[in-house]
This record gives C-alpha cells, sequence and structure tokens, in this order.
C-alpha cells in the first residue's frame, strides 16, 4: 500500500455533527468508528492507515494479543489483501465530526470539527492536500 502523506481529510459536506462526537458503542459491541476513535486518540500519530485496519479487525474478531501475534500473516492477508478504501469513507469524518491528519510518514490524528487545530489544517498550507470525506448520501 502506497501510504497516505501530509494530507488532511475535511469533514463531508453533509455531516451531520456540528462538533467531534465520540461514537458510542452498540450493545452488540464496537462498532468501527468507535474503535478507531479509540485507538487513534490513545494514540495519535503512531498508526498508519494499514496499521488501524488490523487493530480494528483484531478487536472486533476478539483476538487475544497472541493469537493476532501467531495468525498477523493470515490476518494481514484476508485484511489488506482487497481493495479499501482511505478515512475518506471512515464513519469519522462522515458522521461525527472528526477531521483526519495523516503526517508525513502516513501516520493518523483525528481533530474535532471544532478545534482550533482543525481550522488550521483547513486552511491549507505548503505541502498539505486537503481532501474532502465522501457524502453520506448522494446529492
Amino acid at each position: 500500500m502506497d501510504f497516505i502523506r501530509d494530507t488532511f481529510v475535511l469533514v463531508a459536506p453533509d455531516c451531520p455533527a456540528s462538533a467531534a462526537v465520540v461514537p458510542r458503542a452498540r450493545a452488540s459491541g464496537p462498532t468501527v468508528a468507535a474503535l478507531q476513535h479509540e485507538l487513534l486518540t490513545a494514540r495519535p500519530y503512531t498508526l498508519t492507515l494499514e496499521d488501524l485496519m488490523l487493530a480494528v479487525h483484531v478487536r472486533r474478531e476478539g483476538l487475544s494479543p497472541a493469537e493476532a501475534e501467531e495468525r498477523a500473516a493470515e490476518i494481514r492477508e484476508h485484511v489488506l489483501g482487497k481493495p479499501y478504501p482511505c478515512m475518506r469513507a471512515s464513519p469519522l469524518p462522515k458522521t461525527y465530526g472528526w477531521g483526519v491528519h495523516y503526517d508525513g510518514e502516513g501516520r493518523i490524528a483525528l481533530y474535532g470539527v471544532e478545534s482550533v487545530e482543525y481550522a488550521r489544517f483547513a486552511a491549507g498550507g505548503p505541502g498539505l492536500r486537503l481532501v474532502t470525506a465522501m457524502r453520506n448520501k448522494r446529492a
């Protein structure tokens, strides 16, 4: 995978949140959005998109660290062996009001749409590519 670098994903134009919202788990367990949020806010700028996808998969499957380690190659092939979207398709910028920043190494951090940091990234700058999250509904 060619990592996305120096990119900021703006919230979707039809995002219902005017301020960032922490995604909640369902009765059946944590959602993808809740897991992504938990992982990215606990460790900003430490995970790439691939790392995040693998970590979310392992948690959703309820695998122990030992089992995840033992099955790492199989899990990697299953999760990353097919095309997958970038964070533009994540519920975080589409629904929950989180901007997504990829640094120069492709590592990810989240910024609430109401934050000063979000405004700074949204204003752009030298070498920073701005992209908008995918709409929730077709126009």
